[in-house]
């Protein structure tokens, strides 16, 4: 048996939607469950002929600090496919083309929370082009070889959840 909705309420702020469900549980019971409701995303693991990483570092305001990660961004726009959406963010956030193309499939980082999910893929053969970084990101680009990126993940300084699914996703589909 389903949750079943006796009355939902819906919230926008800013990117974000809010939804506060009233549900009554397959037990009979009833409860308010509420969560985030945003755009899909992509994550890209971009690497180079010399089988390097373009990573990120990133100022990120919620955390106040700069966070390892790897170029990322939101679907904003309906009947945008996510591959186009991760070509896109890849050029904007690196300014690197990729050639080759692999589907690494889709996450839900936290499926308690919200309906949020990331689609991953891993870009080869990249050829330089133009950064169009947007007035809000403050990126600085790094290229490190896999065990570097080994050895940031090894000691909790990238903690980046997409970026950790693409990196694992990679590591079982190609090893």
């Amino acid at each position: 048996m389903n949750w079943r909705i006796i009355n939902s309420i819906k919230e926008k702020t800013d990117r974000f939607e809010i939804s506060i469900d009233k549900v009554v549980l397959p037990n009979g019971e009833e409860k308010t469950f509420s969560f985030l409701d945003f755009a899909k995303g992509v994550c890209i693991l971009p690497i180079t002929n010399n089988h390097e990483v373009v990573s990120l570092k990133q100022y990120r305001h919620a955390l106040k600090s700069w966070q390892w990660e790897l170029p990322a961004g939101m679907i904003d726009s309906d009947g945008i496919s996510p591959i186009e959406v991760a070509k896109k963010e890849l050029e904007e956030e690196t300014g690197y083309l990729a050639e080759h193309w692999l589907d690494l499939g889709s996450f839900y980082p936290s499926p308690g929370s919200t309906k949020e999910e990331i689609f991953l893929f891993a870009a080869a053969g990249l050829t330089p082009s133009e950064q169009k970084l947007e007035n809000s990101e403050q990126i600085e680009l790094h290229t490190i070889t896999m065990q570097e990126l080994k050895e940031l993940i090894s000691n909790g300084d990238f903690k980046h959840g997409a970026g950790l699914a693409a990196v694992l996703r990679y590591k079982f589909m190609t090893d």
